[in-house]
């Protein structure tokens, strides 16, 4: 039993590193799975959430509590604090050090998107025509001859003769 829950707690430290990387970096994940971006904008957003607001998040409680129940000793401090901050962070690295490297994780996931944005528009409006170049769906619009309805049949005429 002692076994499995150490294995659980080191099963949400790395649960939790996984998250703060794609929190920092995922957005160049939905540049190759844009319906991954359901699930980063949210993680994002509480990433900087718990940044800003100095929060613990709700997963370093929960990895501290395991530890205890099999006689580790709980680190004091967030996850970030005891993981990542000897990495990422320098001695002395202060609050406003803090919001500086939140405003980073957002401008860096901002410009990401910003492209990505940019290249959803223009693939959009490639290869359209007339209204849908304009903004309309191209199912709202009436096809006109010549520019979105295939030609008219050709109808042969007889005199009659043949």
């Amino acid at each position: 039993m002692t076994a499995l829950v150490r294995l659980a707690a080191d099963a949400v430290a790395l649960l939790h590193g996984a998250f703060v990387l794609f929190v920092a970096l995922g957005g160049f994940l939905v540049w190759r799975w844009p319906r991954l971006a359901w699930l980063h904008l949210p993680a994002v957003a509480w990433g900087a959430l718990i940044g800003f607001t100095g929060w613990i998040c709700p997963l370093t409680p929960l990895e501290h509590h395991l530890r205890q129940v099999v006689g580790q000793a709980g680190y004091a401090g967030g996850f970030i604090d005891h993981y990542l901050w000897p990495l990422l962070y320098p001695v002395g690295l202060t609050r406003e050090g803090q919001w500086a490297l939140g405003a980073g994780v957002l401008a860096l996931n901002g410009m990401v998107y910003g492209v990505l944005l940019g290249r959803w528009a223009r693939s959009a409006g490639r290869g359209r025509t007339g209204a849908a170049r304009d903004g309309c769906a191209a199912r709202d619009r009436k096809p006109t001859r010549g520019v979105d309805a295939p030609p008219a049949p050709r109808v042969r005429r007889t005199t009659g003769e043949d």
